[in-house]
């Protein structure tokens, strides 16, 4: 997907259907693929594998013992294997196909899908240069990186990489970076569960934020504690779901608030603070504090 070499290609006869010759292409080049039917979806399962009877494929969530030979489980049955993309199976939907997706995550990458002109404009103001290729309304940005996949982490925003697909419309335009923390930090709400039976772990007891901690700061105590407040809580108010892309947000407004500091600032004290209340309304404490760091973080 990254070079422009001459591809090698497979040895013998396959059949000449357009679609099936860039999914070749891409399988040489070690990314995953499948076909895609009209409406942009997979093609659905065969009754062997309705209703995932079979157990699922085996890089699932569930692994399960399906090894059916046609595309069935949507990305779980993106593949790079030529063998299988040429088969009777499978040429027979890629005669119907009208798309060619591959697997972003199994080809450790991540795609941010923009669905429309306001999502772009954030995408220039908000996430870090990297390779993009146009779509029917917006754009996809490619980072190098595998993370959790979510629609909607926010209006128009799409993040497609493990146990999702996306499709191919071409190489695009730029070079490829690194996946950033902001585009992680996107999905953390994702990962947050209502508390059963208690909380994951019981939090340290905190350290106040004063000039002790913050002895470069050109704040006043007063602005940092109102601030600080303010952000705790909004994170408190998202007890149903959101809460750690909320303490991802009010990390990254708070380190923002800092950046013109001497420093130090103590904003590791206030990061606990954020931590301590996103636990406290359900957040499993690793990805609390993982929001929170990369929050403070993504300012920088």
């Amino acid at each position: 997907m990254t070079q422009h070499t001459p591809i090698r290609r497979a040895s013998g006869h396959r059949p000449r259907l357009p679609l099936l010759t860039t999914a070749l292409d891409l399988a040489y080049r070690g990314v995953p693929v499948l076909p895609l039917r009209a409406g942009k979806v997979p093609f659905g399962n065969c009754p062997t594998c309705q209703d995932n009877a079979c157990g699922g494929r085996p890089n699932m969530k569930t692994p399960g013992p399906c090894d059916c030979p046609r595309p069935c489980h949507a990305w779980a049955a993106a593949t790079t294997d030529p063998a299988v993309l040429a088969a009777r199976p499978w040429t027979t939907a890629w005669a119907q196909a009208q798309a060619v997706a591959y697997h972003p995550g199994g080809a450790g990458l991540t795609v941010v899908d923009l669905d429309d002109t306001a999502a772009v404009t954030w995408a220039h103001q908000t996430l870090p240069a990297t390779r993009t290729v146009p779509t029917t309304r917006g754009e996809h940005w490619i980072y190098r990186g595998v993370m959790p996949s979510a629609n909607a982490v926010r209006p128009g925003v799409d993040v497609k990489s493990a146990m999702q697909y996306a499709r191919w419309l071409g190489p695009g335009t730029g070079t490829m970076t690194v996946l950033p923390d902001v585009v992680r930090g996107l999905v953390v709400k994702e990962e947050t569960t209502s508390p059963r039976g208690g909380l994951v772990s019981s939090p340290p007891d905190q350290a106040a934020w004063d000039h002790r901690v913050a002895t470069g700061c050109r704040h006043t105590e007063r602005y940092v504690r109102t601030g600080l407040e303010r952000g705790l809580a909004l994170v408190r108010a998202r007890r149903e779901s959101g809460a750690g892309s909320q303490a991802f947000g009010v990390a990254q407004f708070i380190a923002k608030q800092h950046a013109d500091c001497p420093g130090p600032c103590g904003l590791d004290v206030l990061g606990q603070q954020l931590i301590t209340t996103a636990v406290s309304v359900g957040v499993p404490e690793p990805y609390a504090a993982r929001a929170v760091t990369n929050g403070l973080a993504g300012a920088a």
